[in-house]
């Protein structure tokens, strides 16, 4: 079973895929870490602005190495957003994608074009979504957690870029499939958010679904 699970900046979408990988007991990519981990290293390599060099790095990239954790910063999302926008970049990490899928088990990956361009055909799919002002007041939440020093306002301001940038980006931009089930989690607490998205699992992969 495939679950592609899609939707935009702090939607609740990754959140809700580690639930559903976590209940059915399938391994689970995130699939945003993957840009994170390429701008992580052109950053240490001394800046974004070298196309060849994140096309490299995206070649290269080993899942085992990927440090979940040290790439949650709210500038390393937004540099993620800018290398994910290149064509060289999302081509070179598809092959990836396309083999974590491909486990006998099946897989949960989220992101912003699983159901449309890594796994079009998945058993179910999700598109996550919020209002803005909901989705940067959990960032700015999940932020003020880990001590960073940032503002809603400007929490809200990168949402707003990260939301322009993905669904205008030439390559695979962020839009719903046609065949996926969309799901608004702005009144929904998490379990109330997990319950409605295993619903829509267990109706999609039911006899008949």
């Amino acid at each position: 079973m495939i679950v592609a699970i899609d939707g935009p900046a702090a939607s609740g979408k990754g959140t809700l895929a580690r639930r559903i990988a976590t209940h059915y007991g399938l391994p689970h990519l995130d699939t945003g870490l993957l840009y994170r981990a390429v701008a992580a290293r052109c950053l240490a390599l001394g800046g974004l602005d070298d196309v060849g060099a994140s096309e490299a790095a995206a070649r290269t990239l080993d899942l085992s190495t990927i440090d979940a954790e040290a790439l949650r910063s709210a500038a390393m999302g937004e540099a993620a957003s800018v290398v994910a926008a290149r064509p060289g970049v999302r081509a070179a990490l598809l092959d990836l994608q396309h083999r974590f899928a491909a486990q006998e088990r099946g897989a949960v990956l989220d992101g912003r074009d699983i159901g449309t361009v890594i796994c079009p055909r998945a058993d179910v799919k999700l598109f996550v979504t919020a209002s803005p002002e909901v989705r940067a007041q959990r960032r700015f939440r999940e932020l003020g957690a880990r001590g960073a020093a940032v503002t809603f306002d400007d929490v809200l301001a990168d949402i707003r870029k990260r939301d322009e940038r993905d669904s205008q980006r030439s390559a695979a931009p962020l839009v719903m499939a046609d065949d996926a089930v969309a799901l608004d989690t702005s009144n929904l607490g998490i379990e109330e958010a997990f319950a409605a998205a295993l619903a829509i699992v267990m109706a999609r992969t039911a006899p008949g679904g």
